[in-house]
């Protein structure tokens, strides 16, 4: 079994280190990640300029590979070029701070792991529900209770795509955990805009907004009970509902 760790947070962040720990034993460990702090960039992929990878050490003392870039490059070079042997799976985290609902959408976290998803690779991303670090061994001690879980009968031969989301409490590993839909939020507060030293007009974005769809089965209704958010992800955008619809109004058969 091997296990390829990455994060949005960077290399220096207490959650990748909490990560590894949390994977100890249960296969030989790689560790590709950010530089610098990556939060919201999403699946981005750095087409522009060129990469490096230099090698360093967590705060666990696992070994790094530190690759100037997203997330998802981080996975993708280390799965293309960087690692010798290919991963049994990937895991993402532990992030500061929650990836739930529309979140989901802008989180680095989500895309390192979806990047290992996109290459036929079950994945997996972990998440603090609260930023600050707070109880981060009880979130490790989560992940790995689920982790454990999730290999008891052996990786299934389809590759899957599962987005975790854990209250800051110290009895997290003993908290419920449901198998959840994503929920939405209302939209994002307006930008904050301020002037900078030179008097330049700048633009914060704003907050995320609240939440709007947190019924029961959603990631924001287990979360608000104190348990453990866990949501199977896919990544076929199609709204297959609206095909035959779209269909109707705008093909036509070719000319001739």
């Amino acid at each position: 079994m091997r296990i390829l760790i990455a994060n949005d947070d960077g290399y220096l962040a207490p959650g990748i280190a909490a990560l590894a720990r949390a994977c100890e034993g249960l296969g030989a460990i790689d560790i590709v990640a950010p530089e610098q702090n990556a939060s919201g960039t999403s699946n981005a992929l750095s087409l522009t300029r060129p990469l490096s990878v230099f090698e360093a050490r967590v705060a666990s003392g696992h070994a790094v590979k530190v690759v100037n870039g997203t997330p998802s490059d981080c996975v993708h070079v280390a799965l293309t070029g960087v690692l010798p042997t290919r991963p049994d799976i990937v895991v993402s985290g532990i992030n500061n701070g929650a990836n739930m609902g529309d979140d989901t959408h802008y989180s680095g976290t989500v895309a390192a792991a979806m990047e290992g998803f996109l290459f036929g690779i079950p994945a997996l991303a972990f998440s603090q529900v609260d930023k600050g670090w707070r109880e981060l061994d009880a979130a490790a001690a989560t992940v790995r209770a689920i982790l454990e879980q999730v290999l008891a009968e052996g990786l299934p031969r389809a590759p899957f795509l599962l987005n975790v989301n854990i209250p800051n409490r110290a009895d997290a590993p003993d908290r419920a955990r449901r198998v959840t839909r994503l929920g939405r939020r209302h939209p994002s507060a307006p930008v904050v805009r301020q002037t900078n030293p030179r008097g330049d007009v700048i633009y914060w974005i704003g907050p995320a907004g609240e939440a709007r769809d947190a019924q029961e089965g959603t990631d924001f209704h287990a979360i608000a009970q104190g348990e453990v958010s866990i949501t199977p992800l896919q990544v076929d955008l199609t709204d297959h509902a609206a095909r035959p619809a779209w269909a109707a109004r705008l093909e036509r058969a070719a000319a001739g």
